[in-house]
């Protein structure tokens, strides 16, 4: 990263290259109290300011930070942003009366929100609502939302004027006939866990250990936001993809301004450039020109002075006589005051979709151009700084804007999408409510309560389907929604949980062209991994945040004043006075200012900032060469912790380590850094660096350090062993599948919970070695007493085994694993499947409101004819401890008449009855939940990884008295395949085993942090040192035969993760079963019964083995054999019916030969049988060669 000249400039050196005393730092970090630190004190610091950030803001912050956030400002934003609604009558003549038109104005209030709450027991009571009751109830975590709603009944009254004074001859007053102001509950918002509304954030101890919070439940099942990613709104945007446009972005259509650089074919009489500008601006293409002069610009000169293009190159030149002639032609004498304001006014009301009539262009003006410029004189000088960038980037002095770069991208969590979608869902209950209130604004009808035509339920229930469904409203198509918006939250282990809820996405339009937003982009440093992203069609889109990456959230205090304090000039007002040279200040892309000298102001800036006089969020970058300083506080923004260099040697007054991260951003000794500040930033990779770097005895060249350099992975990634040693597609399937594929112990409250399917562990462990950011995580001080760290176990599935590197009998080729049954046998990982039915019946209270030719279905013990019912009640359910197989009947339901609705066990699940749940939703709906729990040792088709993408199946269970085992009796419990490494590029596990080995002999180096491991020189001395050979081979001996083996085997444990995928859920046999109604095949699902599958290349096999009977058996008896008739005669199929004739016989008889003669019967398929049929009713008939066989 190359050196910046503003950090540089920071100790005290302004922009005109002289040096004030005052503002050189006494505590400026010089080389000397860099090495007086000392590098073990500077690692332990970096160890325990991390250590102190994930205390702080913990794993999901930006998810609980942005909700909150919204909460407390983007919810009264929402209902703000919307205005009064006016509600006129239908001006129905019959209807009117003998009153007035009555009319009605409508306008929200302050909105306030409840805790969760629900009501239940026998005496209707309100209790407060928990996340396990919504879990356990199948009901939605939600606040009821209370807004203030002002309404306001009257009457219009024309009455006459005194035009002299008034300028209009009538006016119209307003006569109120009735007003009401009133708090209403408008409808339900789903709370995430553990935000500031959630009743969990008031105890000390929620009701699982690994429970983050940062999801929500709807309807019982735990949903989660995806970050999405989405293109910045803040910044002008330069682009060449089709032609020259420099854009001004913003949500509301209006307010979009484009100015492009056009083809001017018309002018003949112009040498050289053809190109001139025009603007695109409330649908209408406007001369660049004749808007200047619409805006208050008086002379050609000022606006040459305004676009202040300093360059005297020809193609500019051109450009502008170009624009100025093809002005000239398209509004001759647009000069003269007002002609450019009326042309301007004619094509915007002749545009495709002009703004409304009562709107003056001056009006226009101001509210659409640049809204947040107050002044003409302001948008005029904006307008030709667009200008400006635009033909700087066409004669090469400015660079177009990349999409994938980081710096023009922001993310929508919680806080944005929820503002959204609720906008959208409170506008639908508006225009409803309007007309319910119109048939009420008759004069003979009296206007009820609000909360007569204010319907609740449509917000509740739109926001709660857009959850369930994932389809949330598009960011600025109104009638269009996007997928993938909201997921379920995967629960296989709690890592998996965490990275559910660190996810991002970017929505494209087709996935097959997207150009480079698949690779890597340098701004990802850092702030997403570059790792963790699935293979396959969502390569490269989805991605993970890196383990320090924090979320802006919107920063509400005013920054403007702060920065004139700061030595920022106003900006002027008027079109004439030049800049002469001075930087431009701009907040969130609005120019707020100018700055003479930009270095200093910078510099003042960012001492602010590590004071804490600015929020730590705001980034600030200034470009030298585009004369400009550019500041952010918007949303959206990934920050990360950096050492700033310069204050490290504040760490000597932070004495006894008692000290918080927030201290540390206080003393300014640990920023947080924006995406386009890094590009001024040159950071060390590491204390190593920094310190070789202060070695050379030069002016230290860096600004900023690392925390560690495996915190720019992502969470999966950054534990994972020696992972700069593996080839990175097995690093991506550790971090993307395996990880999330692990079993573990996914929850601590197991027993309050009905998952439809869970799996845990036994006996999980911790691996033997210890990474950054394990420890990080983790808390101080083992329960022995031990002074070290415990890591933070939720985030390793998995045990320890003995793995030997060697062949045992063939039996591990092609990635199988050869396991120890006696290791099986006490408990190696041994797991508990446990899987959930779940069935509903109507509640009794509720049986009048239904209708009569509803039959009702209550829980029941039935002797069904479906399944066995031997392990039920008497209540229809079954006992604690119930021994169910397939077959049975798991929750016995029928109905009055005696039908039968029981649910029944596959032919495949089976299992111990664990817990029986009874309970009701918030839909007026009994419920009741059977869990069923099966104990599974592992078994052959099992399958298990190591923590380097090396997976494979158990291939083959061997005793114990078999395996090789050493001089010292210890016998491996896992042996794999030596052909699993070369072609692969793992030797992550082998140092892995080496370093697990070492350590379990009692060695003190015990990290295998990525990027900063130990040297294989240093693994294998601490090997040799406690007696082992020095690169991990033994002596072992055959457990057979008892003879020595020749060749050494490498052995050394190795973390082992057993994934869901198990043999017994996949098993998949039939005899005869289910098939298709329509073609007679057997039907696909496993679930279902179905058949296997024999497909194209499984027919291919048969046929290459000359197996050509048993292809007819498995491809047509086996399938759909049937018969038809065929009639010799004429080859067309014989339908079997009465014959005419006599005697009525049935029988096949040939319509076309009126025959019943010479007709056969032959065996075809039935989908065969079923092409002819269908043929035959369009008009096709197929004829059939028939040979006796």
């Amino acid at each position: 990263m190359a050196a910046p000249s503003d950090y540089m400039e920071e100790v005290g050196q302004s922009s005109k290259g002289e040096v004030d005393d005052m503002d050189i730092d006494d505590d400026s970090m010089d080389a000397t109290n860099l090495r007086d630190l000392g590098e073990e004190t500077l690692r332990g610091f970096c160890r325990k300011a991390a250590s102190l950030f994930f205390d702080e803001y913990g794993i999901i912050s930006h998810q609980l930070n942005s909700y909150n956030d919204f909460i407390s400002n983007g919810l009264q934003r929402a209902f703000d942003s919307l205005g009064e609604a006016v509600v006129d009558p239908g001006y129905d003549a019959s209807k009117k009366g003998d009153g007035e038109w009555k009319h009605a104005l409508v306008r929200f209030g302050q909105v306030t929100l409840d805790r969760p709450s629900f009501w239940g027991g026998s005496n209707a009571k309100e209790h407060n609502m928990l996340p396990r009751h919504a879990r356990l109830q199948n009901m939605t975590y939600s606040a009821r939302m209370k807004v203030q709603v002002e309404v306001q009944v009257y009457t219009r009254r024309v009455v006459r004027s005194d035009k002299f004074k008034t300028g209009i001859d009538q006016l119209i007053q307003k006569e109120v006939v009735h007003t009401e102001n009133r708090e209403m509950i408008i409808g339900r918002i789903p709370v995430m866990v553990k935000s500031d509304l959630c009743w969990l954030n008031t105890v000390e101890k929620g009701d699982c250990d690994f429970d983050h919070g940062g999801y929500f439940l709807i309807k019982g099942s735990e949903k989660a936001f995806i970050a999405q990613e989405q293109s910045c709104l803040k910044r002008l945007w330069i682009s060449n993809s089709q032609g020259w446009t420099v854009s001004y972005k913003s949500e509301v259509k209006r307010n979009r301004l484009i100015v492009r650089l056009v083809d001017l074919s018309k002018s003949e009489y112009i040498k050289g450039e053809k190109k001139g500008l025009c603007v695109y601006f409330l649908s209408t293409e406007i001369p660049v020109w004749i808007l200047f002069f619409a805006i208050g610009v008086r002379s050609d000169k000022e606006v040459i002075d305004l676009v202040d293009y300093d360059s005297n190159d020809a193609s500019i030149v051109n450009i502008f006589f170009a624009s100025i002639h093809d002005a000239d032609d398209k509004c001759e004498g647009f000069r003269k005051k007002g002609e450019a304001l009326h042309y301007l006014n004619v094509l915007i009301k002749e545009s495709k979709f002009p703004p409304p009539e009562s709107e003056s262009i001056e009006e226009c003006i101001s509210a659409y151009l640049f809204p947040s410029l107050n002044s003409v004189g302001q948008k005029a000088r904006f307008l030709g700084y667009m200008v400006k960038c635009l033909l700087q980037a066409y004669t090469g002095h400015r660079k177009c804007d990349n999409r994938d770069s980081f710096r023009n991208k922001r993310f929508e969590l919680a806080g944005e999408l929820l503002e959204r979608e609720l906008k959208v869902h409170i506008i639908h209950a508006r225009k409803r409510m309007t007309k319910a209130l119109q048939r009420d604004l008759y004069g003979d009808r009296d206007v009820h309560s609000i909360e007569h035509y204010l319907d609740a339920s449509i917000v509740t229930n739109g926001l709660t389907r857009a959850f369930s469904t994932g389809a949330w409203c598009h960011p600025f198509k109104r009638m269009e929604r996007v997928s993938g918006v909201v997921a379920n939250l995967g629960r296989a282990n709690p890592l998996q949980t965490m990275l559910d809820l660190r996810k991002t996405r970017q929505q494209v339009q087709y996935t097959g062209k997207v150009g480079d937003a698949r690779y890597p982009h340098p701004s990802h440093w850092g702030r997403v991994c570059f790792l963790s992203t699935p293979d396959g069609e969502n390569c490269g889109l989805v991605k993970n945040l890196a383990v320090t990456g924090i979320v802006s959230i919107n920063i509400s205090e005013p920054l403007v004043d702060k920065f004139f304090d700061s030595g920022m000039e106003k900006l002027v007002d008027d079109t004439y006075i030049k800049l002469n040279g001075k930087h431009k200040v701009f907040l969130n892309g609005e120019w707020v200012g100018v700055s003479e000298d930009s270095s200093l102001f910078v510099s003042e800036l960012r001492s602010m900032r590590r004071r804490r006089e600015l929020s730590y969020q705001v980034e600030i970058k200034r470009d030298e060469q585009q004369g400009e300083v550019r500041i952010y506080s918007d949303a959206g923004r990934i920050l990360r912790p950096l050492l700033v260099v310069e204050n490290l040697d504040k760490i000597k007054a932070l004495k006894g380590g008692n000290f918080t991260f927030q201290s540390l951003l206080d003393k300014g000794i640990v920023e947080f850094v924006g995406t386009e500040e890094e590009e001024d930033c040159c950071t060390a990779w590491g204390i190593k660096f920094l310190l070789e770097e202060a070695d050379r005895k030069q002016p230290m060249k860096y600004t900023h350090c690392e925390l560690d350099m495996s915190f720019l992975l992502g969470l999966s990634c950054g534990i994972i062993p020696f992972a700069n040693h593996d080839h990175a597609r097995r690093v991506l399937y550790q971090a993307q599948k395996h990880s999330q594929q692990a079993i573990g112990f996914s929850t601590t409250n197991p027993n309050i919970r009905v998952d439809t399917l869970s799996h845990q562990l036994h006996y999980p462990q911790r691996p033997l070695f210890r990474t950054i950011i394990s420890d990080c995580f983790g808390k101080p001080g083992y329960p022995l007493g031990h002074n070290a760290v415990l890591p933070k176990p939720e985030l390793f599935n998995g045990q320890n085994a003995i793995v030997a590197v060697n062949v045992h009998l063939g039996y591990n080729q092609e990635d199988s694993l050869v396991m120890n049954r006696a290791s099986l046998e006490r408990g190696m990982f041994r797991s508990e499947h446990i899987r959930s039915y779940k069935a509903e019946v109507d509640n009794k209270d509720l049986a009048d409101r239904r209708r009569k030719s509803e039959e009702s279905i209550n829980f029941a013990k039935v002797q069904s004819k479906i399944g066995r019912v031997d392990s039920l009640d008497d209540d229809g359910f079954p006992f604690i401890g119930a021994n169910m197989q397939s077959g049975d009947i798991v929750i016995g339901r029928c109905a009055e008449s005696g039908e039968d609705h029981s649910l029944k066990l596959k032919h495949t699940e089976k299992g111990m009855v664990q817990k029986v749940v009874l309970s009701s939703n918030d839909e007026g709906k009994n419920f009741a939940v059977v869990s069923l729990r099966q104990v599974r040792s592992p078994c052959l088709g099992d399958k298990f990884s190591s923590m380097h993408g090396q997976k494979g199946v158990l291939g083959f269970l061997e005793s114990q008295e078999n395996f090789p085992f050493t001089i010292q009796g210890i016998v491996p419990d896992i042996v794999i395949n030596p052909h699993a490494f070369p072609s692969r590029q793992t030797p992550g596990q082998l140092l892995e085993a080496a370093l697990g080995k070492g350590i379990a002999c009692g060695g003190s180096k015990r990290y295998a942090t990525p990027f900063s491991t130990l040297s294989v020189d240093e693994i294998t001395d601490q090997l040799h040192r406690t007696g082992f050979s020095r690169w991990g081979n033994e002596r072992v001996y055959n457990g057979q035969t008892g003879e020595m083996v020749r060749s050494l085997i490498f052995m050394g444990p190795t973390f082992y993760q057993r994934l869901v995928h198990m043999a017994e859920d996949k098993v998949k046999f039939r005899n005869t079963g289910p098939v298709h109604p329509l073609t007679r095949q057997p039907v696909a699902d496993r679930k279902r019964f179905g058949g296997v599958k024999f497909g194209e290349m499984e027919r291919d096999c048969l046929i290459a083995h000359g197996a050509s009977a048993n292809l007819h058996e498995r491809l047509f008896t086996l399938s759909d054999s049937s018969e038809m008739h065929i009639c010799q005669n004429c080859k067309l199929v014989a339908s079997i019916i009465l014959r005419p004739g006599a005697r009525k016989i049935r029988g096949p008889y040939c319509r076309v030969c009126q025959s019943g003669e010479d007709i056969i019967k032959v065996r075809v398929p039935y989908g065969a049988k079923l092409l002819s049929q269908e043929l035959f009713s369009m008009g096709i008939s197929l004829k059939f060669e028939t040979r006796v066989a």
